[in-house]
């Protein structure tokens, strides 16, 4: 049979998550598929004067003479669909994805092929769940001859589309309707925006509703306290709840680069919590956790799964951040994007990476010299500095201190200008001021994991050893990926084992340390000293030349100046590297 062509309006439709919903229930999801496509979707297309093409196993192709009738009749299906399974638990439920375009069709043998229906099919793949997407083309031909909005989703990029399309998501203006009408996108804010949406539960138990809410509310709170992050209120994110949601639409309407999702589901007496990180405008993933419970304490349940997100995704949103001011050229960066690009740069934990986030963060302080966390960072970068260096932290003190000052100044609740107090007191041995400091960082960020793993050394150095170990393990807990805060919670729980005489498992951690931050003087130095103690000569020479050739000028003079042992601490590391001819002097 020959071929023809002609204009139509074409309408692409399938089930979301169909696999799934037939993994879960086979039998049952074919029949109430086919119950749906005969009492609803067949007869509205027949309504509203069009033709079904072909069923597609979980959808369907359909064409219609009038792009009106079309768009008319695929909100209808979605409207109807929302009452046909109301005693279908939410993520079993059936919803449609449907997509329309306009353009010109072959057609042969009752089939239609062409660029037109490959587009059609690529914007269904766009829509979300129980929801319609259109072409620029289509909402260029109704106008406004339907009572719907239209918002603007951009130009999308789709799979074998060699151009990119302008697509819009069809919002119903009708009260109780939960949809939004099309608003113009909110200006993004200069730093870190994020949505925390209410949890789904997926439990179908409606106590577990209250607790889903209350994980939600809770993780709000812990983002909020986090100075850099522009965090959306609940009463905003809760105008969400039981909506299918699409990133790019809620990340418009409440002017936030990213979203955090979730589920809970309970069953028996076990708990299980998932969480999504989502960059709105692309709908990319950043991250994803899985969190299984025993159910014992619902509330302590909650507070540990607060803390483990809000640790998590706290890291994530600055890497994604500092990806995003890599695309800049260094002369366009602003105070922001240079602090996020320091913060990068002294995780990576090398003396030149620090050398450049110092550079990064007095840049950042000439473009805007009241931004506080410039400051603070700059601050700790010095402290760094010192560290990598060998040199006298004396010689920086005052240094560290004006910025410190600098920044709580400006802004007395920055944790981190409170982080480098801390530091600063435990390396002069004022272990009182500096736990003070340390503790005081962690009441305005309770995840602040380095700050929990600083904490560790003014208690190590005054004997408070378990509680120093808890304090370096919890870190290590919260945030086991990051360098820093390993580095940090390594010279802790070595003083720990050192202290206990337990020189091997000392050694094993400043081993660890060691191929962590390889120019660290902690780990050579407790390497030195643990192997020193078990009196092992080979290995005792070759850690001691690394040390010496890694910081010439270390002696004991210079570590009894400089570091912050005291009383029979230092004395013990002491004869243990006089042992091995460590120099008295420089």
């Amino acid at each position: 049979m020959a071929s023809t062509r002609r204009l139509a309006a074409i309408l692409a439709a399938d089930v979301a998550g169909y696999s799934r919903l037939m993994g879960a229930a086979e039998e049952g999801t074919h029949q109430r598929l086919r119950a749906h496509f005969a009492e609803l979707v067949d007869p509205k297309i027949e309504e509203h004067h069009g033709r079904t093409v072909k069923n597609t196993g979980d959808g369907l192709l359909a064409e219609f003479p009038s792009v009106v009738d079309a768009v008319r009749c695929a909100v209808e299906i979605q409207r109807e669909m929302i009452d046909r399974e109301p005693d279908v638990r939410e993520e079993q439920r059936i919803k449609f994805r449907i997509g329309i375009n306009l353009g010109d069709v072959i057609v042969q043998d009752d089939d239609i092929f062409g660029d037109g229906v490959n587009i059609a099919a690529r914007i269904e793949g766009l829509a979300a769940p129980g929801r319609v997407c259109v072409s620029g083309t289509v909402r260029d031909h109704i106008g406004d001859r339907l009572p719907y909005a239209l918002e603007d989703l951009g130009d999308q990029t789709v799979k074998n589309i060699a151009r990119p399309l302008r697509v819009y998501r069809v919002c119903e203006n009708r009260v109780g309707d939960a949809t939004v009408a099309a608003k113009s996108p909110l200006a993004l804010p200069d730093k870190p925006s994020i949505a925390v949406l209410p949890f789904q539960n997926m439990s179908g138990d409606p106590e577990q509703e209250y607790f889903a809410d209350g994980i939600v509310e809770e993780i709000i709170t812990a983002l909020s306290r986090l100075r850099w992050f522009f965090v959306i209120a609940r009463n905003s994110s809760f105008t969400y709840k039981g909506r299918a949601v699409d990133a790019k639409q809620a990340g418009r309407e409440l002017g936030v680069r990213y979203l955090l999702e979730g589920s809970v589901r309970k069953a028996g007496n076990r708990l299980r919590i998932t969480a999504q990180l989502v960059e709105a405008e692309s709908g990319n993933h950043l991250w994803a956790e899985r969190y299984d419970r025993d159910l014992t304490d619902i509330f302590m349940v909650q507070d540990e799964i607060t803390e483990r997100v809000v640790a998590a995704i706290e890291p994530e949103l600055y890497a994604s951040e500092e990806v995003r001011a890599r695309r800049k050229p260094p002369e366009s960066l602003d105070a922001w994007e240079c602090v996020i690009r320091a913060l990068s740069a002294i995780g990576q934990g090398t003396r030149e990476a620090n050398t450049e986030a110092e550079r990064l963060c007095r840049r950042a302080i000439l473009i805007a010299p009241g931004y506080a966390q410039a400051h603070s960072l700059l601050a700790w970068a010095l402290v760094r500095r010192a560290f990598y260096s060998g040199g006298e932290l004396r010689a920086l003190a005052t240094e560290i201190s004006a910025e410190a000052q600098a920044a709580l100044a400006i802004d007395d609740r920055d944790p981190w200008a409170h982080l480098v107090q801390g530091n600063l007191f435990n390396r002069l041995r004022r272990f009182d001021d500096a736990a003070r400091a340390l503790r005081r960082a962690l009441e305005l960020n309770p995840n602040f994991a380095l700050a929990h793993a600083q904490l560790a050394a003014p208690l190590a150095n005054q004997g408070m050893y378990q509680e120093a170990t808890d304090s370096a393990r919890h870190a290590l807990r919260l945030s086991r990926n990051d360098r820093s805060v390993r580095g940090q919670a390594a010279i802790a729980l070595m003083i720990v084992e050192f202290a206990a005489e337990r020189y091997a498992e000392c050694a094993a951690l400043a081993r660890t340390m060691i191929e962590n931050i390889p120019e660290h003087i902690a780990g050579h130095l407790f390497l030195t000293a643990a192997l020193a103690m078990r009196g092992d000569q080979r290995a005792i020479a070759e850690a001691r030349d690394t040390l010496l050739r890694l910081w010439p000028n270390f002696s004991l003079a210079w570590m009894k100046e400089n570091l912050p042992f005291t009383g029979e601490m230092r004395e013990r590391i002491s004869d243990a590297l006089r042992k091995v001819g460590m120099p008295e002097e420089p």
